[in-house]
């Protein structure tokens, strides 16, 4: 029996003859009903604006939903009555009186249960006390497995690999049950035994799911760890721990990890890195956009914030990047009880209570603003801290850049341009490899490692403009994080 199911019968043991269900698929919760009422031996019915009740009356008579609910008491059979429109009249003063005159009919031993199914919770007061909540989750593991089990079964002759089954059931958690059926169906009739087109199905549609909400924007997985110069410590982790990001590992006892924090100088890979989790881990990153959570164009700020939180929840497995994060959750503000303040202190409990299989990477610039309770163990499994990159790494970035750009590498000389750009950060260095190209373009020929250097010649870099601030970054994570970079020689000066 699925949890949902167990849930509903338990309200009607219990007798609440009210029954409030939050959930936006009715055709998933009309057929539990209808079982039920079945086991019971009792009448089944529905009730729409549109429609009116299925059995009981005329329709015509009976689509005002108090002169429904009347002609219910009236009819005194036992059953189960399934309100599909309800919450739209639920404020009416008849409809609330119909609805407690129902409750207080119930109390005469007459065996009915009226649900009201809706996917907003629209409930006055004066019901409070009468209505039995039920707020409906995305389908549980049990019922991906039976839905999964059962459109692959219409599908015997399909060339997708098993081995793919557990991965393919884990990715459908939180969409619909019609949402994942039509998935399916779409992977089945496609048959394309790759991995990556299957995922990007079932990413695809989480993305349309987040995309509704305006303030959760998809990262497309684009960004590969090879892209990333530099940077080995926070390589080593991330790969290290993609095998325990699964729900076997969690099965197992095995506790996934909850999140990483990437602070440091800018311009020098935390957003790149964080990128790149995505495609490593093989699954959907979503940033969230604070700017327009506390812009109040979608409502309250703190209740915008509880819905996006309960958006991720739904859409597990998933990485959340608050990029920022000194910024994204006003960490700067003087102190005082503001709005932000109580959205950071529900970010924390969040981070505790949220469901495993949910990571978090935040990233930071100015990391001094960063207070104790979010860097402390615990939130977070790791802090790296990202210097700028020494002369191996700056190597390794030019290296990915002209890679891009030209089929002649061995025609720059790298130890050169690595040694030039001392105390340079990666977006510096992109930013000459374009220069130069644009150079060159302007000219019509190819770009060479002269254009390059005449750009190096021409810019003062971060370091220099920044040095005291930079300085003081340093200083600070010399004893709170660990270096992002394999070799540390930079930060004990």
């Amino acid at each position: 029996m699925s949890k949902l199911k167990a849930q509903i019968e338990k309200a009607i043991q219990g007798q609440r003859a009210l029954i409030y269900v939050l959930c936006s698929e009715e055709t998933r919760i009309l057929p539990i009903l209808e079982q039920l009422s079945s086991g019971r031996s009792c009448n089944f019915e529905t009730w729409s604006c549109f429609n009116g009740l299925s059995k009981t009356g005329k329709p015509d008579e009976t689509k005002d939903p108090s002169a429904a609910v009347k002609a219910i008491i009236d009819g005194g059979k036992k059953g189960i009555y399934a309100f599909q429109d309800l919450a739209e009249y639920i404020e009416q003063s008849e409809v609330k009186r119909a609805l407690r005159e129902f409750n207080y009919s119930k109390t005469g031993g007459i065996d009915q249960f009226l649900f009201i199914i809706s996917p907003e919770l629209i409930l006055p007061e004066s019901l409070r006390e009468d209505v039995h909540l039920i707020t409906v989750l995305p389908p549980d593991d049990d019922e991906i497995a039976a839905e999964f089990s059962r459109i692959r079964a219409a599908y015997p002759n399909s060339k997708i690999p098993e081995e793919f089954n557990t991965e393919i059931m884990l990715a459908l958690k939180g969409l619909s049950i019609s949402g994942i059926d039509s998935i399916l169906h779409r992977i089945f009739k496609n048959d394309r035994t790759e991995r990556e087109v299957i995922f990007n199905e079932i990413f695809d549609e989480k993305e349309s799911i987040v995309k509704k909400t305006g303030y959760l924007e998809f990262i497309p997985p684009r960004e590969l760890l090879g892209n990333v110069g530099g940077l080995g410590n926070l390589k080593d982790w991330l790969i290290k721990r993609e095998k325990v990001f699964t729900k076997e590992a969690v099965d197992a006892g095995i506790s996934p990890p909850k999140g990483l924090l990437v602070m440091g100088v800018s311009g020098c890979g935390k957003s790149l890195a964080v990128k790149t989790v995505s495609s490593l881990w093989k699954l959907p990153l979503f940033r969230l956009d604070m700017n327009l959570i506390f812009s109040g164009l979608y409502g309250n700020p703190e209740a915008t914030f509880h819905k996006a939180l309960q958006t991720l929840n739904a859409v597990a497995p998933v990485i959340l990047w608050i990029d920022e994060i000194e910024n994204a959750l006003g960490l700067e503000e003087a102190g005082g009880l503001s709005i932000s303040s109580h959205i950071f202190s529900s970010f924390l409990t969040w981070m505790q209570e949220k469901p495993p299989l949910i990571f978090i990477a935040a990233t930071a610039n100015k990391i001094q603003a960063l207070p104790a309770e979010i860097i402390r163990k615990g939130r977070f499994d790791q802090v790296f801290f990202v210097d700028l990159p020494d002369e191996q790494e700056r190597r390794e970035i030019f290296t990915i850049y002209l890679k891009k750009y030209s089929d002649n590498i061995a025609q720059f000389d790298l130890k050169m341009l690595s040694i030039m750009t001392n105390g340079w950060n990666g977006a510096e260095i992109a930013q000459i490899v374009a220069a130069a190209r644009t150079d060159a373009h302007y000219e019509k020929r190819l770009f060479t490692q002269g254009d390059i250097t005449a750009n190096i010649n021409i810019t003062v870099p971060l370091s220099t403009t920044m040095e005291q601030q930079i300085k003081a970054i340093r200083n600070w994570a010399l004893s709170r994080a660990t270096p992002a970079s394999s070799n540390a020689r930079i930060l004990r000066f």
